[in-house]
């Protein structure tokens, strides 16, 4: 039988040669868990030259009569009462930035995802503001975000904890045969390699396919444009590809978009998520469709090396901030004279483990 004195001494030196913490800091090291979040325009109120960003300025600077014409162009009602009247002042910035924070901040505990793929992000400016100004406890990274050539001005970035390796780059979908002005509502794929905990390497797409009013066609090239920068890799390379897909639930019953699209490469992930609605809700026709989406693709093994598989009972949407949601149990997309609501979209989350 172990003396009382003698279990004290063994309780103390096994405390001192382990760190608090470590057995709960191997378990993370083991897992990575990613976001896809549309943020619904992040937008600073500053004028960008080339941006059709003029609903995104305080009222102040709304006053002139070339901005008032240009508003009235715009066919669509709400759209055209934004660009109008519209204060995207400093106030409902920060409101925003606030309410996007809050949501990454509900996921892991309070640590948020070690990688988020997000899209309508206007410049890296405001990306990094949303870091510096409410996540710069969390461990995010420089974001990394590539300008591209959507009329909007909208981008598609990464926020990453995690190193990175090699070249960042903004693949443009070639869309032959679409005219111009529809081309120019588009948006390219961003690629970057993650240094997983181990070592290893994972490639990452975050990816804004062009919206539903587009033709069918579009997204189809968009999907084969996506599917062709992963058969580049290297076999024994994972990879993902996050964000918003902009493919309905009536065209995926329609056209098989993910059967024929998807489901060849990737694993769809929310096929996982059970009693998910849906990461979108169109009120017209009362249909959840997951527009949102993570499709993942796991290394081929080879030899004795470690890969990373998908926990699959770990998708889930991400809407645990009250801000998220709406009295009918929707998205709430975030109004500006109320100052509340955060996206018209709802997060998706996954986590990898190391197997």
């Amino acid at each position: 039988m172990i003396q009382p004195a003698l279990l004290l001494i063994c309780l103390a030196l096994c405390l001192t040669s382990i760190p608090l913490g470590a057995l709960a800091q191997d378990e993370n090291d083991k897992s990575v868990t990613i976001m896809a979040f549309n943020v619904e325009n992040l937008f600073d109120n500053e004028d960008d030259p080339g941006k059709v960003d003029e609903t995104f300025l305080a009222i102040a600077d709304k006053q002139s009569q070339a901005h008032i014409d240009n508003c009235n162009r715009i066919l669509v009602e709400r759209w055209r009462d934004q660009c109008l009247y519209w204060d995207w002042s400093d106030v409902a910035i920060a409101r925003k930035l606030t309410a996007i924070a809050d949501a990454i901040r509900a996921v892991d505990g309070g640590r948020g995802p070690d990688i988020i793929a997000l899209q309508e992000v206007e410049n890296i400016r405001i990306l990094e503001r949303l870091r510096k100004e409410r996540l710069d406890d969390l461990g995010y990274r420089e974001p990394i975000l590539i300008e591209g050539h959507d009329a909007r001005g909208i981008d598609v970035a990464f926020l990453t904890k995690l190193e990175t390796e090699g070249v960042t780059k903004l693949h443009t979908i070639d869309f032959d045969g679409v005219d111009a002005e529809r081309v120019a509502d588009t948006r390219g794929i961003l690629e970057t390699t993650f240094v997983l905990p181990d070592g290893s390497l994972l490639t990452g797409y975050s990816v804004h396919f062009p919206a539903p009013f587009h033709p069918t066609g579009m997204r189809e090239t968009a999907y084969g444009k996506l599917n062709a920068l992963r058969a580049r890799l290297p076999e024994d390379r994972a990879a993902f590809a996050a964000g918003d897909f902009n493919t309905t639930s009536a065209e995926d019953r329609e056209e098989r978009m993910l059967d024929r699209l998807a489901r060849p490469v990737w694993t769809v992930t929310h096929d996982y998520c059970r009693g998910c609605p849906g990461s979108s809700y169109y009120a017209p026709t009362d249909e959840w469709s997951f527009l949102d989406m993570i499709l993942w693709s796991p290394a081929a093994l080879r030899g004795e090396k470690t890969t990373w598989r998908l926990r699959t009972e770990s998708v889930s949407i991400a809407n645990l901030s009250a801000a998220q949601v709406a009295e009918g149990g929707t998205p709430a997309r975030f109004e500006i004279d109320e100052g509340t609501g955060v996206s018209d979209h709802w997060p998706l989350i996954v986590s990898i483990e190391s197997n």
